[in-house]
């Protein structure tokens, strides 16, 4: 069968963030208009100007076996955690390993780990770091540890592109089925990131909110007041399938993942090109690689993080690639940045929203930007119309990586 003819589609779902520890209390909490935001209570919280984050709402210890969370960086505990639940939900699907792949990526992977490491280095010497160091700092420790639980032998890889990681994820997923390399294929981004050394650093760069008085509100995508984005933690993971390997096993099917577009700014290492020509050139890419229109686009998932400079970019470029008629919502109000991982949750966001037909609303809009000409849901869900739909989540990460993921009803 052609690569053209190929359908990809989603079959499980897996998530822990700080909104809840699986999809269902975290899709609820989005519904309901709940943030995951809280201060800080770690005993380095006065040494940085902020104090806030989205913590996971269920720590990964909670979840794991002792012995196994002990060898697992907190970044490969979420993913383990969320990949788990996506396998659960997708039936455990019965594939040739040589046709089972795994895609799964972090911006900043083990960092915690390293910077534990060497502080037992320096105070007790190298012989009494642990043999597990190195699997848990790496970046592709989560994609590793997936594989080997699922027994994927198709290919293991780990996308590493700051905040597009998890939805470029998705994308070369996507792709290895397409290409005849894998029947199935687990996908999605991890995080875990919430360490004095990042905060301080991102607020150095004066990236993040520092409302500390109202974490809660703290995230504010498209509102005139935003003034930062807030560090989240978590993962969020997805089980793709061809569409014939899903049918001939009677799968659930929540929908399509149709296809990616990618691009790449070429502008500056952190800021977002201000004519948005990158962000507009991913979402026509991904129409062309699809084969949809604009008008068949009814929702966006916006990177939208809550910063002055890339929220409204991202806005007119939604408004010149695809139209002014989609609804757009920017869950990051709720959960926060999860970097590496918000590709994932937010993919996993998208799905349900085509799924179910409903869009959760962005919080802490009280003032819209002058500056936006598109459709944001705002104060309450909306619904999705009837009939074949599709839906785009944007991603893009520091570096100018820019990734738009289209998914279609069944």
């Amino acid at each position: 069968m052609s690569k053209d003819r190929v359908r990809v589609v989603v079959t499980g779902l897996g998530a822990t963030t700080p909104l809840g520890g699986d999809v269902a209390s975290t899709w609820s909490a989005l519904l309901e208009g709940r943030s995951g935001i809280r201060t800080l209570t770690e005993d380095w919280i006065d040494t940085v100007p902020v104090k806030f984050a989205g913590v996971a709402a269920v720590d990964p210890g909670e979840v794991l076996p002792r012995p196994e969370a002990r060898r697992l960086d907190r970044a490969e505990q979420f993913a383990m955690i969320a990949a788990r639940e996506a396998w659960r939900d997708a039936g455990a699907p019965e594939v040739e390993p040589t046709r089972l792949g795994v895609v799964v990526g972090s911006g900043i992977g083990g960092i915690t780990t390293i910077l534990a490491a060497y502080d037992t280095y320096k105070e007790k010497g190298w012989a009494r770091l642990s043999p597990f160091t190195v699997p848990m700092l790496m970046p592709n420790g989560a994609a590793g540890w997936i594989g080997i639980e699922v027994g994927a032998r198709a290919g293991v890889h780990a996308t590493v592109s700051a905040c597009a990681t998890g939805a470029e994820s998705i994308g070369y997923a996507i792709e290895m089925i397409k290409d005849g390399r894998a029947d199935v294929v687990v996908a999605g981004g991890t995080e875990a990131a919430i360490h004095p050394l990042n905060v301080g650093s991102f607020a150095a760069m004066r990236a993040m909110s520092t409302r500390n008085d109202e974490p809660q509100r703290a995230s504010r995508p498209f509102d005139k007041g935003r003034d930062g984005f807030v560090l989240g933690e978590g993962a969020g993971i997805v089980v793709l399938e061809s569409e014939e390997h899903a049918r001939a096993r009677g799968a659930k099917v929540y929908a399509v993942a149709a296809g990616a577009g990618y691009s790449s700014d070429a502008h500056h290492i952190a800021q977002p090109e201000p004519t948005g020509a990158g962000i507009r050139l991913a979402m026509r890419r991904v129409l062309e690689n699809t084969g949809l229109t604009g008008a068949d686009v009814r929702h966006i998932n916006a990177h939208a993080t809550s910063t002055p400079a890339g929220d409204v970019v991202e806005t007119v470029a939604i408004k010149e690639a695809l139209g002014s008629h989609p609804l757009v919502t920017a869950t990051k109000s709720m959960t926060g940045h999860l970097l590496g991982g918000a590709g994932g949750i937010e993919s996993v966001f998208t799905i349900l929203a085509l799924s179910e037909r409903i869009v959760p609303a962005t919080i802490n809009v009280d003032d819209l930007d002058d500056g936006i000409e598109v459709d944001i849901v705002r104060v309450e869900p909306r619904k999705l119309p009837d009939g074949q739909i599709a839906a785009v989540n944007n991603s893009f990460g520091f570096g100018g990586h820019n990734v738009a993921v289209a998914f279609t009803t069944v």
